[in-house]
């Protein structure tokens, strides 16, 4: 092994090392609803030396990278044998992106990924996955609802980005081994983070889907919807339900989809989902919260107006900049909430809340009234909430101060 090759690789290892072992820190909140952390929990850097080096001094003198990673982001989340697990998507520099697993002790820092990516059995002419939703079943499997991207066929030659995209699934017991069901069927032309609901409903499956007319723009496709099926092995939704639409001058007026499956709680189901609208330097995304019916999930009970997390300093710049989504999230037992959420299509973070905060900031944050007229009311109702308290508040002190 001559010198430099050596002297390279423990350069890269300790790198690694480093990285693989940094402690991340707790930053607090303004808004109190939850905290951010200092650092990135994956990154480009996270994925294995194994997997973008070829390590054998005689074909590879120079140890230069033969398979390079651009992005490592969108991530699926689970707890798994006790380990808060990530399935990441990955993005080589090619552009083609695969799912891989990574795991951590607390859920906030030291993820490391498992040795091998995950393999999915493909389809013919499918180009690229990504996005999957990890979903602990009330059927006994971990579920994996992705989405499969192929070349538009209609497309003209001159246009080689036009794709077709539809949703995936695929199941496991040990995140290891995958089985790949047929394709979610829609009447949608396209389908794009569709989710499937932990339980059953009715004895069926529960799908939450995002119909849109083409692979870009919504359309008339109208918002968040759910459908319900008999057989999952060959899951075919007959009629799709929007229960949370698309809306002019909002957060989510170009379009909208759920993130990670809903959370259960004695309130209802939380739900974590992006919005998106157009400006002038692009689209930009933003997560929201929601709260359905405990037993009708169709049925939206409370929607705070405005976004919950929107991207904040480094998290604005990135391969897409001006993004923030996730599609996982975990509930421990203690009630805590670990969201895992990417930032500009680049990195994964991670932000810790509660059970209890989130149904506090969404049963009790004012709902959207849709005009300036209404923002300014809602603050004054604030306001005057406020200095009704104050006047309570001095004159109980100035009692207590007379009566001593």
């Amino acid at each position: 092994m001559n010198q430099y090759f050596q002297s390279r690789l423990q350069f890269l290892q300790q790198l690694h090392e480093e990285l693989l072992h940094k402690k991340n820190k707790e930053k607090r909140s303004v808004n109190g609803v939850y905290n951010r952390f200092e650092n990135p929990v994956l990154t480009p850097q996270h994925v294995p030396l194994e997997w973008r080096f070829d390590l054998d001094p005689v074909s590879n003198p120079f140890l230069l990278e033969r398979f390079g990673i651009n992005a490592t982001f969108n991530s699926g989340a689970i707890k798994f044998n006790g380990k808060y697990v990530l399935a990441a998507r990955v993005e080589g520099k090619d552009r083609k992106s695969f799912f891989a697993i990574a795991e951590s002790e607390n859920g906030i820092d030291n993820f490391t990924f498992w040795h091998q990516p995950v393999v999915i059995p493909a389809n013919k002419g499918e180009t690229n996955l990504y996005d999957m939703r990890l979903v602990q079943h009330d059927d006994g499997w971990i579920y994996g609802i992705f989405c499969t991207e192929s070349r538009d066929g209609s497309a003209p030659e001159s246009d080689q980005s036009s794709a077709i995209a539809q949703c995936g699934i695929v199941r496991t017991k040990d995140l290891v081994k995958w089985e790949r069901l047929a394709d979610l069927q829609t009447s949608s032309p396209q389908q794009r983070n569709v989710v499937l609901h932990p339980e059953f409903v009715n004895h069926q499956y529960a799908f939450y889907t995002r119909p849109q007319d083409s692979f870009v723009e919504a359309g008339s496709g109208g918002g968040i919807a759910i459908g319900f099926c008999d057989d999952i092995e060959n899951a075919i939704i007959e009629k799709e339900i929007i229960i949370d639409e698309k809306k002019y001058h909002t957060i989510y007026e170009a379009k909208n989809g759920l993130g990670p499956a809903p959370l259960k709680t004695e309130k209802g189901w939380l739900h974590l989902a992006h919005g998106v609208r157009n400006t002038a330097s692009g689209l930009r995304y933003v997560l929201y919260m929601f709260l359905t019916d405990l037993y009708d999930i169709t049925k939206v009970i409370y929607k705070p107006a405005g976004y919950f997390m929107a991207p904040e300093g480094n998290e604005r710049v990135g391969d897409v900049s001006n993004v923030l989504f996730s599609n996982g999230w975990i509930l421990d037992e203690d009630g805590t909430v670990f969201i895992y959420y990417a930032s500009s299509d680049t990195k994964m973070h991670v932000a810790v809340s509660s059970v209890s905060k989130l149904l506090d900031y969404v049963m009790n944050t004012p709902e959207d009234g849709f005009s300036s007229d209404t923002s300014v009311h809602t603050i004054m109702t604030i306001i005057d909430k406020n200095d009704r308290s104050a006047f309570v508040v001095k004159n109980g002190v100035e009692k207590d101060v007379h009566h001593a």
